[in-house]
């Protein structure tokens, strides 16, 4: 259909005119509010702390909240200005997260006097935050990433290859250390893995759907397609079981049988991920002798009170729970440092749970439920199908870490090494995180803006 310019004779074909885009409104001053209240709940959480144990608001309280608040408002800026669109809840929820963290790890370093580790995660938050504000200015369209889907596979690798040469610490070789400084290196591993995964089955999705032969109800892709990613994951898995990481074995099992689902849409592949990682499980627990000790520990949290060899870490932490009941003791009344040298990383959420209660427990996994489902969000609404995957694999990352530490911690499954996402100590874990949201904000402001594909 035509239409002619009066006196002009020119035709102008409708049919070639591009439907208007839909653009959602910014919302940015609904973050800006939403992040004040994040700084302020977390400072009142830390004075509370302080009057909890010495009747006196802590000497700190000033500092920790200036700080807390330049680092928000920064990247605040930072997203007003390059992601304007971007999903106004993402940033205050990681906000309000870390700054729950720093203030338990803060109430935890007063009953470890010497081991003081709030004011390194304080360093490691302004390094999260720092690269935050870097992705979201310089990264201008998340699909760049999709050119370097074998870079980012080749330094993941390489990344989780490296603490093999080191010490094992606490029976797994999963740290690289360097006198005082440490740091996890497969914590940014499963970011560059999310990448290449979500950037390869975006470029065969069609193939990995529809091509190869047809197994009982499961569409199997050919060799050819299916053959490189499925390398790839058991290279990573593989060396993740050679240094005893298998939470994070476990983590890269759930993100690649997530993504190949969400990209073929065939249910079949949860059926058979889930076979496999139960066949895993069981096969690993009773021949890799440190986690047959977890499995043991999970089956019976209390045979070392039993046997008269006092409560172990399990125990103790099902004690903290129990002891916080429905409001909890209050923050720094509780008892959880009787869980001994993983308070601070594994166990935080005991601490959490004895002093907040169930009624702050719950509050606090309604935070990360809400975290993950915006960023299912972003990718449900993403034009290109890259940033759909992306999206959704960095918020399973997340998901998938909150399940496998929160169901160790409480005894729903055997305790698996791990960082709560910006709640426990830990400066790797901290720093991935404000990588996955800065990255869940960069996808978000795409789809909001209705970038096409």
């Amino acid at each position: 259909m035509t239409k002619a310019g009066t006196g002009t004779g020119i035709t102008v074909a409708q049919a070639d005119i591009p439907a208007p885009v839909a653009r959602l409104p910014r919302r940015r001053g609904v973050e800006l509010a939403l992040i004040v209240m994040a700084v302020l709940l977390s400072v009142f959480g830390y004075c509370n702390v302080g009057l909890a144990q010495h009747d006196a608001l802590p000497p700190g309280a000033a500092g920790y909240g200036a700080g807390l608040g330049v680092l928000a408002l920064l990247a605040h800026l930072a997203v007003r200005l390059r992601a304007p669109y971007a999903d106004p809840l993402l940033l205050p929820i990681g906000v309000l997260l870390n700054g729950l963290g720093l203030v338990l790890i803060y109430r935890l370093d007063l009953e470890t006097p010497g081991d003081r580790a709030a004011p390194t995660q304080l360093v490691w938050s302004t390094l999260g935050v720092a690269l935050f504000i870097v992705v979201v200015l310089l990264l201008r369209d998340h699909r760049v990433l999709q050119r370097y889907a074998y870079v980012c596979v080749a330094a993941a690798l390489a990344l989780l290859t490296v603490p093999i040469f080191f010490p094992a610490v606490n029976g797994a070789r999963i740290w690289i250390r360097i006198e005082d400084f440490s740091i996890q290196p497969g914590e940014f591993a499963k970011v560059l893995l999310a990448v290449f995964f979500a950037a390869y089955l975006a470029a065969n999705r069609s193939a990995l759907a529809y091509a190869g032969r047809r197994v009982w109800r499961l569409q199997l892709p050919t060799g050819r397609v299916l053959g490189p990613i499925l390398a790839v994951w058991l290279v990573s898995v593989g060396v993740l079981v050679l240094e005893r990481d298998l939470g994070t074995s476990l983590l890269f099992f759930g993100l690649f049988v997530v993504l190949l689902y969400v990209a073929t849409g065939r249910t079949g592949w949860i059926a058979v991920g889930l076979l496999l990682a139960s066949l895993g499980a069981v096969a690993v627990g009773w021949l890799e002798p440190h986690v047959h000790s977890r499995v043991e520990d999970w089956l019976h949290p209390f045979a070392s009170i039993e046997a008269g060899d006092g409560p172990n870490q399990l125990a103790q932490s099902l004690f903290a729970f129990a002891a916080g009941g429905v409001t909890g003791t209050g923050l720094g009344l509780g008892h959880s440092v009787l869980i001994g040298f993983a308070v601070k990383s594994d166990f935080i959420l005991a601490t959490a749970g004895e002093e907040l209660g169930f009624l702050g427990l719950s509050a606090v996994f309604l935070l990360y439920g809400l975290l993950v489902e915006r960023g299912y969000r972003a990718g449900l609404a993403a034009r290109d199908p890259f940033g759909r995957l992306l999206a959704v694999g960095l918020s399973s990352i997340v998901a998938l870490q909150v399940f496998v530490i929160a169901g160790g911690v409480t005894g729903l499954i055997p305790l698996t090494g791990m960082a709560m996402p910006f709640l426990a100590q830990g400066g790797s874990s901290v720093v991935t995180n404000w990588a996955i949201v800065a990255l869940l904000i960069r996808v978000s402001h795409a789809a909001r803006r209705g970038t096409p594909s």
